[in-house]
């Protein structure tokens, strides 16, 4: 099938540039769900099995979040009053006791509202198959009890079930049984998420857990199943404001297992120290931003602009529902760059352009699916949102790209498509299996 976009307001984020690729008047051309296509003016040829005519709105890259937790988004308002621990117990207390069946709705519910604000791949960290335990200043035990692995395949279903581009997180849980058994079971949801469609089943990944874990060769069992199954690596680090020494310490032990390199993520990554992201820009492991659940979280605020100076990629999550509350992809941009440019007195330290392209083709590049999805290019998949300004009206656009930016929202996004289909429309998914508006 082909499509034909026309008359559009094009953002393309062309990878190897700093330039965001804006066309003031232009036409793409979609085949068989990848780009063909991208020109400015009239397209030379007109002929498509469908023609899409934006008249003048703008057509942009499908937003990537590179740090996601979709089962969650039925949690929304739990622990308003608390740090992310005190948050974690009042959240995950109650998917301890969570069906598999439970967590495929509750993530089939987060990944259609992802979708539907204009979210079309997203990194996803599934609930572990270990249930929740709590920290005890930033300290737990790690005996709690394990669930079946149809209790994380379940979660990968849900997010293809909605037709969300997905990389899957899978948490080894290393205090469960003897290193052969930690491995088997991590092979089974490994495999699991490779014989799924892998147009949207984009890639497997651990979710890393030495921050929680009791457990002194965490880091190096980790090192272990990236090498042993080709898998990539993101960890909650150094996130909380509690126990930072403790927190800080462990960097020693990613570091000291040779997992500092391209394939290692850090998520958060607020309570560093220069020394820390030295090594780690200089080991080539990248981090993953969410300023609106950094700051709903009390968690602080990363050094994102000394990170990039460094060297460091960097990709922005919007985290997950039950701590950014609404998956708003504008919310979240704005919220990054009024918080570094408040800490730094510096609007030169975070630029509009620079934060789009950090939450579409940046965060695509730390998740290593840069060559699918991100930007605007021939032969990407064509996942894109639409997004008009005069619905509402926002007034005359003097820098077109800064205005995307800083002047639309959900209020705009008229249309979302993933593969140049129609996901959803004015914030519905079109999804058969998108809940009954009544």
């Amino acid at each position: 099938m082909s499509l034909l976009v026309i008359n559009a307001r094009l953002i393309t984020i062309p990878a190897g540039s700093d330039d965001p690729g804006y066309i003031e008047r232009g036409w793409m051309r979609v085949e068989d769900g990848r780009i063909a296509a991208i020109g400015a003016g009239d397209p030379t040829d007109s002929k498509a099995d469908e023609v899409l005519d934006v008249d003048g709105a703008f057509v942009a890259p499908g937003f990537v979040s590179s740090h996601s937790h979709l089962f969650t988004s039925g949690l929304r308002g739990l622990g308003v009053a608390d740090t992310l621990y005190g948050w974690c117990d009042s959240m995950l207390g109650l998917t301890a006791h969570a069906t598999p069946d439970d967590i495929y709705w509750s993530t089939l519910h987060g990944a259609l509202d992802f979708l539907g604000n204009g979210v079309t791949t997203a990194y996803n960290f599934t609930d572990p198959q270990q249930a929740w335990e709590s920290m005890v200043d930033g300290k737990r035990v790690g005996n709690a009890p394990l669930r079946g692995t149809d209790y994380h395949t379940r979660q990968a279903d849900g997010c293809l079930d909605a037709g969300l581009r997905f990389v899957d997180s899978i948490g080894m849980d290393v205090t469960a049984g003897t290193d052969d058994e930690i491995f088997a079971r991590f092979e089974a949801s490994v495999a699991h998420t490779r014989g799924m469609d892998p147009d949207f089943a984009l890639g497997a990944s651990i979710m890393g857990q030495v921050q929680w874990s009791p457990r002194q060769e965490a880091a190096e069992l980790e090192v272990e199943a990236m090498r042993r199954f080709g898998v990539t690596n993101q960890a909650h680090f150094l996130e909380s404001p509690e126990a930072v020494p403790l927190q800080q310490s462990k960097f020693a032990l990613y570091r000291d297992a040779g997992a500092l390199g391209p394939d290692m993520m850090f998520g958060h990554f607020i309570q560093t120290t220069p020394e820390i992201i030295e090594q780690a820009a200089a080991g080539g492991a990248s981090m993953s931003w969410q300023p609106a659940s950094n700051g709903r979280l009390a968690s602080g605020t990363a050094l994102v602009p000394e990170m990039l100076a460094m060297g460091m990629k960097v990709g922005m999550g919007l985290d997950d529902q039950a701590c950014t509350d609404v998956s708003d992809p504008w919310q979240n941009m704005r919220m990054g760059i009024a918080m570094q440019r408040a800490r730094t007195k510096d609007p030169l330290s975070m630029m509009p352009e620079l934060v789009l392209r950090l939450h579409t083709l940046g965060a695509a590049e730390i998740m290593g699916v840069a060559d699918r999805v991100g930007s605007l290019e021939v032969g990407k998949f064509a996942d894109f949102v639409v997004v008009d300004p005069r619905r509402p009206d926002v007034g005359p656009l003097w820098h077109p790209v800064r205005s995307y930016v800083l002047s639309m929202g959900l209020r705009n996004l008229t249309g979302v498509y993933v593969g140049g289909v129609l996901a959803a429309r004015d914030g519905e998914s079109t999804n058969p299996l998108e809940a009954p508006q009544v």
